[in-house]
């Protein structure tokens, strides 16, 4: 009886692992039979005014770039607000009359502290706030493609963060990692009718809307973006993915930073991840797609976890039932499928196709991240770039 309990057992937590396995492959698959034009609900044409907030912690050597990158937007209603946190005092910064630095005092180590200094220091009302991380740098469109989604009644809108550097096979393997989610996690999923997964910056909210799921909020450490994603879906609003939206992000191009990016990551996903339970019952409870498949996807674990717990699965199968690792074998087949049209649908160039043969030191080095997350979340900054591109020398 006991034999028989623990195998029922074993079986659904096989069907529960696989289904988030196979997850991005269904969902695709729900795609391609979904009108690709569905009528959304028109409103009147807006010219919204934006407050772009930069935050920097410590290092502001990439800020002129990141301000320059902005300044060049095809949109005429916005204004740049720097947060300079315990930055080098000694940095140059251009003067404009759509730029405002910030240095506060004493230093906040807190993106959403941030944040909320340079909201409460803008110099005019702006219905609508955008976040860009301090190594970004933003396509002279972004705006312009933002306000297709304000402009069709969204209130939050997540864009498209491109590599900007694929300078080694750690930053093209990160680049590769940010297509597959890109790919899924927004693109897809906003399009089966639920909401594009926020990704930290290059998105943008009403400033209502901001203030209302953050004001009160006491998150120390990264992850802001996970409670903002969640207290947004409570309220049943659904975020757009606007592809036209680019910012430029810099990847990892070190083992060393991506060790301590990930650490970060994986100990947001333990601190979050209970996020997606919340909606899965939210949305059964009241019937809500945009809810229910939001939260089911927040509870997969990171892709490597994912990708070591299946091939784990598989290998105890051998010893218990050989036909269930042949159905394993079958499914992370048909997830590596699955990987490739994302990096297809994007157009992935050579050298990162040519990075996934250090898949393993890759994933190795994430098991590395892993035994350092506990301690990885003790204060909220970015991970520290080095490489001061232009924005002219990436949309040539």
């Amino acid at each position: 009886m006991l034999l028989q309990s623990l195998h029922i057992i074993w079986i659904i937590f096989q069907l529960a692992v696989a289904l988030i396995l196979l997850f991005p492959v269904i969902s695709y698959c729900w795609w391609l039979l979904m009108p690709k034009n569905p009528a959304i609900k028109s409103q009147p044409i807006i010219a919204p005014d934006y407050g772009i907030i930069v935050t920097a912690y410590k290092y502001a050597g990439n800020l002129p770039n990141v301000i320059q990158s902005l300044l060049q937007q095809h949109y005429p209603h916005y204004m740049i607000y720097v947060v300079a946190d315990n930055c080098d005092a000694e940095t140059q910064f251009p003067e404009h009359e759509k730029l405002v630095i910030l240095r506060p005092d004493p230093v906040l180590g807190n993106q959403i502290k941030s944040h909320f200094l340079a909201i409460q220091s803008f110099k005019r009302p702006h219905n609508i706030v955008t976040i860009i991380d301090s190594d970004n740098l933003t396509h002279p469109a972004y705006l312009t493609g933002l306000n297709k989604w304000f402009n069709r009644g969204f209130k939050a809108v997540q864009g498209v963060r491109a590599a900007k550097n694929t300078n080694t096979e750690y930053a093209s393997l990160d680049a590769v990692n940010e297509l597959y989610y890109l790919f899924y996690d927004r693109k897809i999923l906003f399009g089966i009718g639920s909401s594009c997964m926020l990704s930290g910056s290059g998105m943008a909210f009403s400033t209502s809307l901001y203030k209302e799921c953050l004001e009160h909020s006491s998150s120390t450490g990264a992850g802001f973006d996970k409670i903002l994603q969640k207290e947004i879906l409570l309220r049943k609003h659904r975020i757009a993915f606007a592809e036209d939206a680019i910012v430029y992000d810099e990847k990892t191009a070190s083992a060393d930073q991506l060790v301590k990016q990930r650490a970060r990551w994986i100990n947001t996903w333990f601190r979050y991840s209970k996020f997606g339970f919340l909606l899965m019952s939210k949305g059964m409870a009241h019937f809500n797609l945009n809810q229910g498949l939001f939260g089911f996807v927040l509870v997969r674990p990171p892709l490597f976890m994912l990708l070591l717990l299946s091939l784990a699965i598989t290998l105890v199968n051998l010893f218990i039932n050989p036909i269930y690792s042949l159905i394993w074998v079958i499914c992370l087949m048909v997830f590596t499928i699955g990987f490739f049209i994302a990096l297809s649908h994007y157009g992935a160039g050579k050298n990162l196709y040519k990075a996934l043969w250090h898949i393993p030191k890759f994933i190795f080095l994430q098991i590395i991240s892993l035994f350092k997350a506990k301690k990885a979340n003790e204060i909220s900054v970015s991970t520290q770039h080095q490489i001061h591109e232009e924005i002219d020398t990436l949309i040539k």
